[in-house]
């Protein structure tokens, strides 16, 4: 699923460890997720736009609306 992760993480100076541990999540879930290889559980997605204070809409993109 194609999102903004690494552009957002990258905007607050953090790498992939951090946010994974400010988070409770592995840093291959971050690299994963960043790499589109992997689509998080809706919990995960839902703490990461927490994270970035964000709406999940606004992190993921919808590939149903052509986002």
């Amino acid at each position: 699923m194609k999102n903004r992760l690494r552009e957002l993480r990258k905007a607050q100076k953090l790498n992939q460890a951090d946010l994974a541990d400010a988070l409770g999540i592995s840093r291959q879930t971050v690299i994963g997720i960043e790499a589109d290889k992997y689509d998080p559980s809706l919990p995960i997605a839902y703490q990461l736009a927490a994270y970035f204070d964000l709406p999940v809409e606004e992190l993921f993109f919808n590939p149903w609306r052509g986002d």
